[in-house]
């Protein structure tokens, strides 16, 4: 799952969102025109887009020239997660799941901003839109590759949403950014501004993806993974190492080993044994209970000797190419 939040896609966020909102009915004007995507959010599924324009431009109290009026947050499901909705729902049915779920993206946009009377989407404006495609830009490595052309519609499973939402709460008096780094070390600061850890909220939309629709992900399909193996420092990425053994290992540890990455990628870690510290166990008890359904105590097998069989395996056939 990716979302990202920016100041805006194609224009400045400065000013009016007419130019956004026109862009972003560009579907609507190439495929949709005898039946357009309507946009929608908590109250409706049914909104025209100058009731889009008209809405966010208009709130905007005391916000200065200078002052970011609106924010663009975009929710981009993997082709994996759409084959799995669209296996469980139907095709016809994956849009309306995503606008769910849109909404639900919202509630926890909302509540991390930690602001009192700031719980809900519906204490926000915002305005989603589903878009079925996206297109090969400049930078994509196909492009540069000479494979593909700049503006070719890309393959495969695209559906994704566009959200845009004011800068200012749903009763025109709260200033809300999503662009404040503060995460809560200067507590006066952050009840003031309002505090917003960004890398919580994208991790927190990965989470809801998984509990409302049941969604078995591989520890190598997270977020925590990929920012740990792009960011992560070498103690991060033992770490992360001695999880990615267990969840091969064992199709049961990988919820654990989903929860331990998490962890691991928010710091809370100075170490791998302070990492088994943490549920009260060795580094050799947490693996045993990783390995519990392979391993069990009615078969005859050291799972220790079957590692060093292996290992030997592997020399013997190293050697042999050698030699």
């Amino acid at each position: 799952m990716y979302i990202n939040i920016t100041d805006s896609e194609t224009s400045n966020n400065k000013g009016s969102s007419s130019e956004l909102t026109s862009y972003l009915e560009k579907e609507n004007r190439l495929y949709n025109k005898q039946e357009p995507e309507y946009w929608f959010n908590h109250n409706s599924q049914h909104i025209e887009p100058f009731e889009v324009r008209r809405a966010i431009d208009g709130n905007i109290a005391k916000l200065c020239k200078t002052d970011a009026k609106f924010f663009l947050i975009n929710i981009s499901p993997s082709q994996k997660e759409l084959n799995f909705l669209k296996e469980r729902f139907g095709a016809a049915g994956v849009k309306d799941q995503l606008k769910r779920y849109a909404e639900k993206v919202m509630d926890e946009y909302a509540r991390n901003f930690k602001r009192t009377g700031i719980d809900s989407a519906k204490d926000l404006m915002w305005f989603g839109k589903v878009e079925n495609y996206r297109y090969y830009g400049y930078k994509d490595k196909e492009v540069l590759e000479g494979v593909k052309k700049r503006g070719e519609r890309k393959e495969g499973e695209q559906m994704h949403i566009q959200i845009i939402v004011s800068r200012k709460d749903a009763t025109n008096k709260i200033k809300l950014s999503p662009m404040n780094n503060s995460k809560g070390k200067n507590e006066g600061h952050s009840k003031k501004l309002g505090q917003f850890h960004r890398v919580a909220f994208k991790q927190s939309g990965e989470t809801v993806f998984d509990q409302l629709f049941h969604f078995d992900r591989q520890l190598k399909d997270t977020m925590a993974y990929a920012n740990i193996h792009k960011n992560g420092d070498l103690k991060q990425k033992e770490q992360l190492c001695a999880l990615e053994f267990g969840a091969e290992r064992n199709y049961h540890s990988k919820s654990i080993a989903n929860d331990f990455a998490k962890e691991v990628a928010a710091g809370l870690f100075h170490s791998t044994a302070d990492m088994f510290q943490s549920i009260g166990k060795t580094a050799s008890d947490f693996f045993e209970i990783l390995m519990e359904p392979v391993y069990s105590p009615g078969l005859d097998i050291n799972p220790v000797e079957e590692a060093e069989k292996r290992r030997r395996k592997k020399r013997k056939g190293r050697n042999q190419g050698q030699g």
